[in-house]
């Protein structure tokens, strides 16, 4: 088990009367790449910014390393940013730009130049030195700006949104580059991003956050496949939201149908949420169905064709790699372990939280 390195205590954050987090804990081990995941406004990046010291809590502590760091400016804590604009000085040759911290704490010229020879090749821009920030395209600057935060040698990298700006193709070549990093320094890596392939692409774990508060917290594959509630379900990939009613364990009513599930435990004739994920839904003849529909809508995507079913006043989101034209009548079947139920949430602001030890 890898060590706990920082604990965010009961954080609390207002701007103008706004509440941004709300008694927000959060632990974060040595090594780990943990993202922060969810809309704008949700408070991943005011958590990174306490993270880093640009910004006070109101109430709680940060915890460094077993020290509180919660009144520590920013170069006095072991911890480097990467924000989403790349901060370049565009007047400095990209060697000056990298040694910038380095010369700020006084190291000597040959440890300067050792730094800057490693760290463009950790980045895969060997011979970059001599160049200006403006002849380099998007991704070497984002490569660039790592590599100014990785010579200062943090014990966490703070990165927040910093492929925001670049193309897809580009995008997915650096969230390699990322992971690489990451595998080779040894570094905790603390990541914030709205993109959720982003997060289930990169994280060893996921903290997925909507109006302030920890709705769950887990690795890709549990928050894809055991979402905690709606929210998580909607904003993690594709899903279909049905309102259901749990007639008993492993019996659960989805419009009318009975669908055979492996959940336990909800109670009896009790309302609940079903959450299905588009290829988890097995289109058949309609005899073969537990529920009947027709397809409405088909996409070709490349991997698999999208397709919407309207079967029983609802519309299903469908992916399959086998397609149906508009207008045929198809059956739906959903195998019971990929039936998730979950509680109706009391209120909409409702927090769910699940911590994976």
């Amino acid at each position: 088990m890898k060590k706990e390195l920082i604990n965010l205590e009961n954080i609390s954050k207002s701007y103008d009367g706004q509440l941004i987090l709300d008694d927000l804990n959060l632990f974060i081990r040595e090594n780990e790449f943990l993202t922060l995941l969810g809309p704008s406004g949700c408070g991943k990046t005011t958590t990174l910014r306490i993270l880093g010291g640009f910004e006070a809590p109101d109430t709680g502590r940060v915890i460094f390393d077993g020290t509180d760091i919660t009144s520590l400016p920013p170069n006095k804590r072991h911890l480097n940013t990467v924000f989403q604009k790349y901060a370049l000085f565009t007047h400095m040759t990209i060697a000056e730009n990298i040694a910038f911290g380095l010369k700020i704490k006084k190291m000597s010229k040959s440890y300067i130049q050792d730094k800057i020879k490693y760290a463009l090749k950790l980045v895969n821009l060997d011979g970059y030195e001599n160049r200006m920030p403006d002849s380099l395209s998007g991704g070497q600057q984002q490569r660039i700006a790592i590599a100014r935060a990785i010579v200062n040698e943090p014990k966490v990298l703070l990165l927040d949104e910093p492929l925001g700006a670049l193309d897809l193709k580009l995008r997915q070549d650096m969230q390699y580059e990322l992971i690489r990093l990451k595998n080779e320094l040894g570094i905790t890596f603390i990541y914030v991003t709205h993109d959720q392939e982003e997060a289930l692409t990169m994280s060893d774990t996921i903290v997925v956050m909507n109006q302030g508060y920890i709705q769950q917290i887990g690795t890709p594959e549990k928050i894809y496949n055991e979402p905690e509630n709606a929210f998580v379900a909607d904003f993690i990939g594709d899903s279909n939201i049905i309102d259901s009613v749990m007639i008993h364990d492993e019996l659960v009513e989805i419009l009318g149908a009975r669908f055979a599930c492996v959940d336990k435990g909800f109670g009896e004739n009790k309302p609940v949420d079903v959450v299905i994920r588009p290829e988890d839904v097995e289109l058949v003849s309609p005899s073969e169905g537990v529920i009947e529909g027709v397809v409405s809508h088909v996409i070709f995507k490349g991997v698999h064709y999208e397709m919407e079913v309207m079967a029983n006043g609802f519309e299903w989101l469908v992916h399959s790699t086998k397609m149906f034209s508009v207008g045929t009548k198809v059956g739906i079947k959903v195998d019971p372990f990929n039936i998730q139920i979950m509680n109706k949430p009391a209120s909409e602001d409702e927090e769910a939280v699940s911590i994976d030890e």
